[in-house]
């Protein structure tokens, strides 16, 4: 991510009820065991920072029928759902085609997410195979969910979020939704750029985390083409917190002395 927005949430009266939502993990590689889920547990941190409170997660098949009956039954339980995989370029990415049979909406081909592929692809030099035209559709009439790690964007139907299985996407998209949302309190961010990569700043930045529960630390990895480096996102709804955490990140940034 080049740029990461402040987080500007609505707050709301102490008499109102929090915001619900749900989450849907897809893939068949996270029911085999294959594939660790990170998204959840990101999702449920964000969230609840944001006073909207996560209340159910259910993880399915890369399968239309699970896909849209548990999809059928979230979306009317929950303010908002959140749906992570299966919007990917290979055969076995049928989220989108699943998100329009639950609505009973049509899929197509989304000009701007058209758009925005062609001249992607084109800036480098790459064809937009059939696959990759995969990417662009959405049921008709969704809106977009910006993408600025790969460009392929999410979409939105009604209450309905689509995002990326990926977790630096899912998380760089999930940015870009919960400004838009209500929420129990008014959260604030601060980013800090770091020279190293996300394998030299794992571990203590993992204490760092533990240290500091009050706050919300994202890292988003970066490549400029010759080298890594990390992108660290505080938040949280108390600015004293995100100081406390930023002093401590900034300091163990220090601690690794200049990059070679």
């Amino acid at each position: 991510m080049s740029d990461v927005p402040e987080m500007e949430i609505d707050a709301v009266t102490d008499a109102a009820p929090a915001p619900t939502a749900a989450m849907l993990a897809i893939g068949d590689e996270i029911l085999s065991g294959r594939t660790k889920d990170r998204n959840i547990g990101h999702l449920a941190g964000l969230l609840t920072l944001s006073g909207i409170d996560l209340k159910e997660v259910r993880i399915v098949a890369d399968d239309t029928d699970s896909i849209v009956g548990a999809l059928n039954a979230l979306r009317g339980a929950y303010d908002f759902v959140f749906t992570s995989g299966g919007i990917g370029p290979t055969h076995d990415d049928i989220t989108a085609d699943a998100i329009g049979a639950a609505f009973g909406i049509p899929v197509t081909a989304h000009p701007e997410a058209t758009e925005r592929l062609v001249a992607y692809y084109r800036s480098r030099d790459l064809p937009y195979t059939e696959a990759r035209q995969r990417m662009a559709r959405t049921p008709k009439g969704a809106s977009l969910i910006d993408n600025p790690v790969s460009v392929a964007p999410g979409f939105r139907v009604e209450n309905v979020f689509v995002m990326a299985g990926v977790p630096s996407i899912f998380g760089a998209m999930l940015d870009n939704v919960l400004p838009t949302l209500p929420s129990g309190a008014v959260m604030k961010s601060v980013a800090v750029v770091c020279p190293f990569g996300e394998g030299d700043i794992g571990g203590p930045l993992g204490e760092i985390q533990k240290r500091h529960p009050g706050t919300a630390i994202g890292s988003y990895p970066k490549f400029d083409g010759s080298r890594y480096s990390t992108e660290l996102v505080i938040r949280s709804r108390d600015e004293a917190a995100i100081e406390a955490a930023r002093v401590e990140i900034t300091a163990m940034i220090d601690g690794l002395g200049p990059r070679a």
